[in-house]
């Protein structure tokens, strides 16, 4: 087994879904923000989620992660109902976030904020493993590790956000817009990586508004619309559907 493989997380069959949204209704107090969602993702897959402003793509990541909690409906993770548990549980189950705007420490050290993507795993051998890991995937980071996280560039604090959450060694990474904020240079480069990632066999559920470069690396993609889908496919369809060309892609 290589040493790539022997990180990678236990797959499960492909008919055997990691995550799944069965019917899901959302409301913000009064206010019904998804409506009878269904999604799914496969182990080993990397699916995004599409829309434009106020469509409900982030509170779906939310729901995921039980910051927002299921008015109807069910969240399925890992075989198990999961819209019962906690954020926290839901973690410790193989979750990680990527949060939009990164939101890592800015008075800690790189190295401290990685070690808090482990924080519910023991320390020894194979932290130093999973941070030799990280360096590799973001030779910068392995490079600063006694910079403050405050003090780095946008694209530099995306790298640290991305690698304190594999850290936890997730099953199943969540990202609220990667791209956000970012030059395209380092656009380009973040989303090499997260197909690097999910070619090491972690899923990857990634909120996007740049179309183009997301459909271009995930397996599939989902397009919400006021809380509702009302597209999704093969990733490979979705860029050559005329409705998404004229709504997402800037193509007319």
């Amino acid at each position: 087994m290589s040493a790539d493989a022997s990180r990678s997380p236990a797959a499960a069959p492909r008919h055997d879904p990691l995550l799944e949204l069965r019917d899901v209704t959302t409301h913000y107090g009064p206010i019904r923000v998804l409506h009878h969602v269904n999604m799914v993702i496969y182990p080993g897959e990397m699916v995004c989620l599409l829309g434009g402003n106020a469509s409900g793509k982030s509170t779906t990541l939310k729901t995921v992660l039980g910051i927002v909690n299921v008015s109807e409906g069910e969240l399925w993770f890992r075989g198990e109902r999961a819209d019962t548990l906690s954020t926290s549980d839901r973690i410790a189950r193989g979750m990680a976030v990527v949060p939009e705007n990164r939101r890592i420490f800015p008075k800690m050290t790189v190295r401290e904020n990685l070690e808090m993507g482990a924080y519910l795993r023991r320390r020894g051998a194979e932290l130093e493993e999973d941070l030799a890991y990280v360096f590799e995937l973001f030779p910068r980071l392995g490079e600063r590790l006694g910079q403050q996280g405050g003090t780095m560039s946008g694209g530099e604090q995306q790298m640290l956000a991305m690698g304190r959450a594999l850290m936890s060694r997730p099953r199943l990474i969540l990202m609220d817009e990667p791209s956000m904020g970012l030059a395209p240079l380092f656009v380009e480069r973040i989303f090499e990586i997260i197909k690097q990632v999910n070619e090491r066999g972690i899923s990857v559920f990634v909120v996007e508004q740049n179309a183009n470069v997301a459909l271009s690396i995930a397996d599939r993609g989902y397009v919400l619309q006021t809380g509702e889908v009302v597209l999704s496919g093969p990733a490979r369809d979705l860029l050559a559907d005329e409705g998404m060309k004229r709504a997402y892609l800037g193509e007319t």
